[in-house]
């Protein structure tokens, strides 16, 4: 059986929102604001598109990069949002699967399916870093 859920945070705005970006540098892409499990943040995509790669590796490169990959939320998000930044294929999330360690979940740039893959399949990686509001 499980527990019942805490009612979500509801949020009255009172006057218009003004959401700035943070700083970016070169070649760093403001994506939008997302909340998660980690809480709300600036999703921001880094420089640079990799090609097929099994996850740990691109676990790993996303980190040299100086950032992560982006969680299933954010992957929708940069869909929706930079479409124009990836190539219509699969692209790895940093989210292994929950009932099946074997497996991580990754979003279709084409028509904007999520599934989870054997993490020895490879897959396109971008990085995105977060920043806390």
């Amino acid at each position: 059986m499980n527990a019942p859920q805490a009612a979500p945070t509801r949020f009255t705005l009172t006057a218009p929102l003004t959401i700035t970006p943070p700083p970016l540098k070169d070649g760093e892409l403001w994506a939008g604001i997302v909340t998660t499990e980690k809480g709300l943040h600036h999703i921001i995509l880094l420089p640079g598109d990799q090609d097929e790669a099994t996850w740990k590796k691109q676990l790993a490169w996303a980190k040299k990069a100086g950032g992560d990959l982006p969680d299933r939320v954010e992957l929708a998000t940069l869909r929706r949002t930079l479409p124009d930044e990836f190539k219509p294929d699969w692209y790895w999330s940093n989210e292994q699967h929950a009932a099946d360690s074997g497996c991580a979940w990754c979003q279709y740039f084409g028509y904007g399916h999520q599934s989870s893959y054997d993490v020895t399949n490879e897959l396109r990686a971008r990085a995105v870093r977060r920043v806390a509001i």
